[in-house]
């Protein structure tokens, strides 16, 4: 067999690092026993059947070609010669004349690692044949990928079959049902190559669905008759459709499984205990899933335990400690599983453990000094989060002589590097990330002669890059990002490593000087990834003319001005897979002829200067980002070559036109950001009616768009954030919204929407913003009087936005209380508002524009604490709703602009959180309630021109106000208005108000609300409360004018929200 070694390319801040990933690293390991390692081609066989031969022969001709880069060229494969002896085949010897009988039966057909190119018919039924083959393995083959389907029909023939390997050989569609009824086979083996993508902290992911993938909906059918399965391996298939029963369809059908391989299969969905019924497993690999729940304790008393491996899923709770009393467990690699919990148990001198990959979940306590009983250890992987105290490293790790690898990461590690780390000489990988170590890089490094991997990022690590680091000849990665180091430091010295592939500087105070190629250079033709983000470089390294396959490149946040060279194009066109320029001073236009790239996976423009047609990305792009520039067209064209991308980000340029109808072919598309352009005409329906089975967010927000919303959005539809706000659209809300059960923001502010209140929008379960202010909505709020009082319960709704419009009517004091959300904190969801993707950890941080404490504010993120009811500029009429006390949440009131009569209830003083009420311009009488003053967080009032009478509260918090919070109220005395209660006199000011505009700058991306991954911070989560709590951010916030209501200092529990 062939082996590819890994690949592993680096990309920062997001450090982004692909990594095409073989499995056969493991394959090796374990399937290999179920295996034929070589064909024994000097056994004495009879001669070949000619129908074999003949069978053989047509399936070479019709479907393998070898290249030049095949490692079997089947020149053995020729008319009139013995089959038997043909390179990869085998015969029987038997002389029986039973189905499988007769000697001269082809048994064996190993073309595994060949690398032949398969042809675009895929495999000929030939194959099918060669009916006594047992071992069939065309594993490692489609070098050039031509995308074939399986065979639908034809391996319900290979009844002999036990041995079956059609791994990383490109095949796409569905598994062929023939094989489930294959009831010998052995091992079964239908994994393909797995795209990974690393982030700052080594979190892989895998980079979309895969490039070929093969579908299995139900597992349970599959397995039903291969009782007699040992090996199963189906990395990279998509299970996605199996749900929970993927389980129970392993534990009932194949009781003699010994190696479970399901890496990146997208299930979603717990482990359950049954699979401790599968007394002869050996092996589960269940990585890069969405698994979740617990780990079944049961799976300790799996007798022969050797490998588990659960790592990067989103599994919960208490991780079963007694798993390490199993004397065979080799391998346990559990870590990014953020919510396990548990600590780590003293370690006996008898472990046979390998391997122990904890780091990055929740496990707490101290590190135990026992694990220098570890002495089988090769590989050590733990984290120490800070939770409040801070602990030095255990010295007895430095007692494992035999570690090869050390990964160490949490705020908790402070202290320098530790001292004992000189003894561990044998290390070939270095890793302090995540941590809470400072100093500066003690020179005993330049003795770990061994290194290949030196990874120390987002630390505090200090000083200059230390020189003896250039004494590690054999390093291959240098991953330095997101630290304190200063000084100028020269590119050229890091190409004097003779095996540096991998560089990464990024994001620390370094001036980094590109100066001029050298020939001398060994490295540079076989340089991978370079990132030297926030560097302080001016211009492209010349070194990259020289660069011929460069895979990643980080040059954002620099001073890199004018035009791309053509030159780089020339380079990068064949090799390049991602690449970030975003936040420099490019400009002018962009594109290598009509596509950007064929090859890239992920690129980012944004923020520059760039100008004319908006690039088109290639057909593997999957991450799109040209934002906040100044491109002026999109071609009609545009989505015709978009078949592989998630997110296309376009927003803040000056495109015109109509939106292309040809965008509506990105059919993998699930984000779609072309707000604040200038795009013309109507919304194309295919955008909402075709693309919503899959398009998760749809912003449109800012533009020109007109006509009527589309109204045919299907069944199944998968929207959870609409933003259609500031534009033109008109007629009636699609009532075929409903179907979409995931919607959790709806924006369709400053548009002219005809319509009467949407009561069966609250059939979306999951509604969290909707806002439908200044539009032309009209009629009553609420459930009609003879309806179904059911009929309008917005149980999730935070943000209620309607003012700017003609409703009418009384505020329903009983309809309040339906608000459920507004009342009870929800458990275990994420602070900030935000949708999430696979795809390099992305998080789209939903927005919205609300007055606020007087003010327009618009919220680039909300945070699930902003709990808002705004129904200003009405008609509403009658009283002021009691039960808006019970919405003890909520952190701003705005009813003002209506014909709102009687008090100003006391039950308003319940509202503990609130910050901002305005109740101005209504006919509301009586005296304000001395409950209002208990409100501490309490910074905005406007109680003016009302009916108001009595005396203002006289305590210190209200004294805080000034008069314009109490204006036109001709019966209110007290200090603000600077009258006397004992002598009221006339005091009217005239009233003038003046939007606020504050501008908020998040230290990612300002506005976007789109953390593409590029920055020194990201957000990587996979579900609830999985944040790592990256997102540091820097806000700045511009007051311009006067509100007319006074706000005073406080300190505010939803102050982060925009301060």
């Amino acid at each position: 067999m062939i082996s590819r070694s890994t690949s592993m390319l680096l990309l920062s801040p997001l450090v982004v690092h692909l990594l095409l990933l073989l499995a056969i690293i493991q394959h090796s390991c374990s399937l290999g026993t179920y295996s034929s390692s070589s064909i024994n081609q000097t056994a004495k066989v009879p001669y070949c059947r000619p129908d074999q031969a003949s069978a053989l022969l047509r399936l070479r001709r019709r479907s393998f070609s070898p290249t030049n880069d095949s490692a079997c060229t089947l020149a053995s494969w020729r008319p009139g010669t013995d089959c038997c002896a043909w390179e990869g085949v085998a015969c029987s010897t038997s002389t029986g004349t039973g189905t499988g009988g007769g000697g001269g039966r082809v048994t064996t057909l190993d073309l595994g690692g060949c690398w032949l190119e398969i042809s675009a018919a895929g495999l000929h039924p030939a194959l099918f044949e060669l009916t006594s083959l047992r071992y069939l393995d065309l594993s490692e083959n489609s070098l050039n990928a031509n995308d074939s389907e399986l065979p639908a029909t034809g391996f319900e023939r290979l009844t002999e079959l036990t041995h079956l390997n059609l791994s990383y050989s490109d095949f796409t569609g569905n598994i062929p049902r023939g094989i489930r009824r294959l009831s010998r086979l052995a091992s079964l083996d239908l994994s393909n190559w797995i795209y990974l993508v690393e982030a700052d902290n080594d979190y892989f992911l895998p980079l979309g669905a895969g490039r070929w993938p093969v579908v299995e909906p139900d597992i349970a059918s599959l397995l039903a008759n291969l009782s007699n399965l040992r090996a199963l391996d189906l990395g990279n298939v998509d299970l996605s459709g199996n749900g929970a029963a993927w389980c129970d369809g392993l534990t009932n059908s194949t009781p003699r499984l010994e190696v479970l391989r399901l890496r990146n299969t997208h299930l979603d969905a717990p482990i359950c205990g049954s699979l401790s019924a599968i007394r002869s497993l050996v092996e589960i690999n269940l990585e890069f899933n969405k698994l979740h729940g617990g780990i079944p304790d049961s799976l300790a008393d799996l007798p022969s335990l050797g490998v588990l491996r659960l790592a990067y899923n989103l599994l919960q709770g208490p991780f079963p400690m007694r798993i390490f009393g199993n004397k065979k467990l080799r391998v346990v690699d559990i870590s990014y599983n953020f919510r396990l919990s548990g600590v780590l148990p003293d370690f006996s001198s008898g472990s046979a453990l390998t391997e122990l990959l904890c780091s990055n979940t929740n496990l707490s306590g101290p590190i135990p000094s026992s694990v220098s009983n570890l002495k089988s250890l090769k590989s050590l992987g733990v984290a120490a989060a800070g939770d409040g105290h801070r602990e030095e490293l255990p010295s007895s790790i430095g007692e494992l002589r035999s570690l090869t690898s050390l990964q160490l990461s949490g705020s908790g590690i402070v202290g320098e590097m530790p001292s004992w780390v000189a003894n561990l000489t044998s290390l070939e990988t270095l890793q302090f990330s995540n941590c809470g170590l400072s100093g500066q890089l003690p020179s005993f490094m330049g003795n770990l002669k061994n290194l290949s991997n030196l990874k120390l990022y987002a630390c505090n690590f200090s000083g200059q890059v230390p020189p003896h680091l250039f004494n590690l000849t054999n390093l291959e990665v240098i991953n330095l990002h997101s630290n304190g180091f200063i000084g100028t430091i020269e590119l050229s010295s890091f190409f004097k490593l003779p095996n540096l592939s991998i560089l990464n500087l990024s994001n620390n105070k370094l001036s980094v000087q590109v100066g001029e190629h050298n020939s001398s250079w060994e490295p540079i033709n076989n340089f991978d990834t370079l990132c030297l983000a926030s560097c302080n470089i001016s211009k492209l390294p010349d070194t990259l003319r020289h660069m011929q396959s460069v895979q990643v490149l980080d040059f954002s946040s620099n001073h890199i001005h004018g035009t791309i060279p053509q030159w780089a194009w020339d380079n990068w066109i064949n090799s390049l897979i991602l690449m970030n320029l975003s936040h420099n001073q490019f400009s002018g236009s962009i594109g290598y002829g009509s596509v950007i790239s064929d090859g890239m996976f992920v690129i980012d423009i944004s923020y520059n200067l760039f100008e004319g047609h908006i690039p088109v990305p290639g057909p593997q792009t999957q991450l799109f980002d040209c934002s906040n520039n100044r491109f002026s067209s999109m071609p009609s064209n545009f989505g015709s070559n978009l078949s592989s991308i998630s997110l296309l980000m376009a927003s803040s340029n000056k495109l015109s036109g109509e939106i292309p109808p040809s965008i509506c072919e990105a059919t993998s598309l699930l984000l779609l950001d072309l707000s604040n352009n200038d795009f013309l005409g109507s919304i194309p329906s295919c955008l909402m009616e075709d693309m919503s089975d899959h398009l998760n967010v749809l912003n449109l927000k800012g533009n020109q768009l007109g006509g009527r919303l589309p109204n045919s959005l299907k069944q199944d539809c998968a929207f959870g954030a609409l933003d259609f706000s500031d534009n033109r659209i008109e007629g009636q809300l699609p009532r075929s919204l409903v179907a979409c059960k995931d919607l959790e923001a709806f924006d369709i502010r400053n548009n002219r929407i005809d319509d009467t209140f949407p009561c069966w929008m609250s059939m979306l379960p999951k509604l969290q913003v909707l806002v439908l202010k200044s539009n032309k909505f009209v009629g009553n709020v609420g459930p009609s009087v003879s309806g179904d009082k059911n009929s309008c319960e917005f149980i999730k709704l935070r943000i209620f936005d309607l003012a700017s419009n003609n409703f009418s009517g009384l505020l329903q004091n009983e309809w309040f209380r339906t608000m459920k959300s507004m009342m009870t904190k929800t458990v275990n969801e994420t602070l900030v508002m935000e949708n999430q993707y696979d795809l390099l950890g992305q998080t789209y941080q939903i927005t919205t524009a609300i007055t606020y404490k007087g003010s327009d504010i618009t919220f680039s993120k909300i945070l699930r604490t902003i709990v808002v009811i705004d129904v200003s500029d009405n008609a509403f009429y009658g009283a002021i709703p009691q039960s808006i006390g019970d919405l003890v949440l909520l952190s701003g009131v705005n009813m003002s602009h209506n014909a709102l009569t009687g008090l100003i209830p006391s039950q308003l003083g319940m509202l503990h959180q609130l910050e901002s009420l305005d109740l101005s311009s209504n006919d509301l009488s009586g005296e304000i309630p001395q409950e209002l003053a208990s409100l501490d967080f309490l910074s905005t009032l406007n109680i003016s021109y009302n009916k108001l009478e009595g005396r203002i509260p006289e305590s210190p918090h209200f004294l805080t106000f000034s008069n314009l919070s109490f204006l036109g109220n001709m019966g209110l005395c007290g200090l603000q208005l600077s009258k006397a209660c004992n002598n009221i006199s006339s005091d009217t000011v005239l009233h003038q108000s003046e939007k606020v505009s504050i501008d908020i700058v998040l230290f990612l991306f300002a506005g976007l609300g789109f953390g593409v991954g590029f920055a020194i911070a990201i957000l990587l989560t996979w579900g609830t409360s999985r944040s790592l709590s990256l997102a540091l951010q820097t806000v700045a916030m511009s007051y311009q004018g006067n509100a007319l209501s006074s706000t005073r200092p406080a300190t505010s529990p939803n102050q982060l929200q925009y301060l």
